[in-house]
């Protein structure tokens, strides 16, 4: 039995090459670990509805991580295991905060993407994650009551960094705030953290944290690749983030996460 019995890995320039596609080697290896007897899931950023057909393509059956943890979710039936919402008036005051800046947002409610209108940044988005964006106008008055699963900001690189910088300070104590792509900021419960939910999926599946191998490449990784037993971090990290990992492995167009596998599982 390899050493490692739970193998966590993030989509989004980790698992997908620069074309948004799963390699040969990179498919093969997770089946040779599952094959092994290792659990694999998924922690990614993404919606559920947008990462449970990668499960289902990979033959995954553990529940995956999603929305940075803020859910997780069976990929075969979408049985809701956790779910930490942003409470609505905790949402309300980030679109608040957020909206004289005028940045893109969207709104994740009921695992459905919603935004004011369909502006470019979104096209994009929706494009890339293969799903529907529904504009409704105002987001506060769309969203009322109700608590949506986590907002996202998405802007040019250097209007992001000038935004986490304006709203870390005021923000930080009432969300959790990362950055999973240079143009998005992302403000999520603050225990909805992709460390957070791989602690809890593998104390409820029995697995001791030693036993645990996780990759990622962005910050919204670093929690999940520190907690782990061995933490990867890919080639194409930026540089600082690389320097929370136990290993780093090859880029994600060099099948760092097969090679990884490989080196680290299989043996």
């Amino acid at each position: 039995m390899p050493p490692y019995r739970l193998l966590a890995i993030d989509l989004d320039d980790t698992l997908f090459n620069n074309q948004l596609g799963i390699t040969p080697r990179n498919r093969e290896a997770i089946r040779a670990a599952q094959q092994a007897g290792v659990a694999v899931t998924l922690a990614t950023g993404r919606m559920f509805r947008s990462a449970q057909p990668i499960a289902q393509l990979l033959n995954i059956t553990m529940p995956i991580i999603a929305y940075q943890g803020a859910l997780i979710a069976q990929p075969q039936t979408g049985e809701y295991l956790i779910h930490r919402p942003l409470p609505s008036e905790v949402a309300h005051s980030v679109i608040t905060f957020i909206k004289p800046d005028k940045h893109h947002i969207n709104l994740y409610l009921n695992d459905k993407l919603y935004m004011e209108q369909l502006t470019v940044y979104g096209r994009r988005y929706a494009a890339l994650s293969g799903v529907d964006a529904f504009p409704v106008g105002n987001l506060i008055s769309f969203l009322g009551d109700r608590a949506p699963t986590k907002l996202v900001a998405i802007a040019e690189p250097p209007d992001i960094d000038r935004l986490l910088g304006e709203t870390f300070p005021i923000l930080s104590r009432i969300v959790h705030l990362t950055k999973s792509k240079p143009q998005f900021l992302e403000f999520s419960h603050p225990t909805a953290t992709k460390g957070l939910a791989l602690e809890w999926l593998a104390g409820h599946y029995g697995f001791r944290r030693e036993e645990v191998l996780a990759i990622g490449d962005n910050y919204n990784d670093i929690d999940m690749v520190e907690w782990a037993g061995l933490g990867v971090m890919m080639g194409n990290a930026p540089e600082p983030v690389k320097a929370f990992a136990d290993h780093v492995a090859p880029a994600n167009y060099e099948d760092g996460v097969a090679d990884t596998i490989e080196r680290f599982i299989l043996g």
